[in-house]
């Protein structure tokens, strides 16, 4: 969907306009956004979704989601109700892609990260194109073992997906903590930025 954006951004690392600094000294992070959910809201047009969307941000990337109005009618059954509401987020989908295109540019100028979107109704939840974005590392024989034991188990087709599918099972048993400790950051990168500031 953002083609144009992508290809400027093959093969170089987000550096950040001058003097932007990192959130916590790591390099070429990009500018901070702390207010990307907050200027989202107030950026979106009116009647797109229901309430303030769900902004979710990290290095690379902004995930926007928001919910959308229900869909009415009479349905046989609860697969006839779930292809409807899959139906109301592929129209979504189209009728705001220029829009979307538009803002999501504005949105990488300002933050530095690309955006992608994605739309909920009821239980059913769809992204758009969102990005996949390689992380090297490096693992000793035991923890290799385990991610060729669930490739050998049917569970992941590579050791790449093995190691996915288990970033994604420790968020999901630890996301209360995961949630505390981001805040914690949070309030090391404010004091950080309250401290005295070198001449």
């Amino acid at each position: 969907m953002y083609s144009r954006f992508d290809r400027a951004a093959r093969g170089r690392g987000w550096g950040g306009p001058p003097g932007a600094g990192g959130g916590r000294g790591r390099r070429n992070d990009p500018p901070t956004a702390d207010d990307a959910k907050a200027w989202f809201t107030g950026r979106l047009p009116e009647g797109w979704f229901t309430g303030a969307p769900t902004v979710t941000v990290d290095r690379e990337e902004i995930v926007v989601v928001g919910d959308l109005p229900s869909v009415d009618g009479e349905f046989a059954d609860e697969a006839g109700r779930a292809a409807a509401r899959s139906g109301r987020i592929a129209r979504f989908r189209e009728e705001t892609r220029d829009e979307r295109i538009e803002i999501a540019r504005q949105a990488e100028h300002r933050y530095g990260r690309k955006v992608a979107w994605g739309a909920r109704l009821g239980d059913t939840e769809e992204l758009f194109t969102t990005l996949s974005v390689p992380v090297m590392t490096r693992l000793h024989q035991p923890e290799r073992v385990v991610l060729d034991t669930l490739v050998d188990a049917g569970v992941a087709r590579s050791r790449s997906e093995a190691l996915a599918w288990a970033v994604r099972l420790v968020g999901q048993h630890t996301e209360e903590w995961l949630t505390e400790l981001r805040e914690a950051l949070s309030k090391v990168d404010e004091l950080r930025n309250r401290g005295p500031q070198g001449s």
